[in-house]
């Protein structure tokens, strides 16, 4: 089946999904306090979104394949961003409970 709509590719639905966690993520702490840091998340969130659709949307495979490796950069940088702060959290909740005992 040939896909002629970005809607219906997989890793644009997938990105979609990604948008929405991490816009309830975003809605928490620590993000609550930090709008610059919710606000870099969110847009980087939409980046891959926005640029799966783009480049499905390009004139050449060559150019699609570009904003397929736009795509997975920004993926990777959501989830390390995402792993440091949550790692940040928990040492923090550690050194909390050491300093309690």
């Amino acid at each position: 089946m040939k896909i002629t709509r970005f809607e219906d590719v997989e890793a644009w639905k997938e990105a979609r999904v990604l948008v929405s966690m991490v816009y309830e993520s975003t809605g928490k702490v620590p993000f609550k306090k930090d709008w610059g840091l919710k606000d870099q998340i969110q847009r980087a969130a939409v980046s891959v979104m926005s640029n799966i659709a783009e480049g499905f949307m390009s004139q050449t495979n060559r150019e699609f394949i570009v904003f397929l490796v736009v795509y997975k950069v920004t993926a990777t940088y959501l989830r390390r961003r995402f792993t440091l702060i949550y790692t940040d959290l928990i040492s923090s909740a550690l050194i909390g409970v050491n300093l309690c005992q």
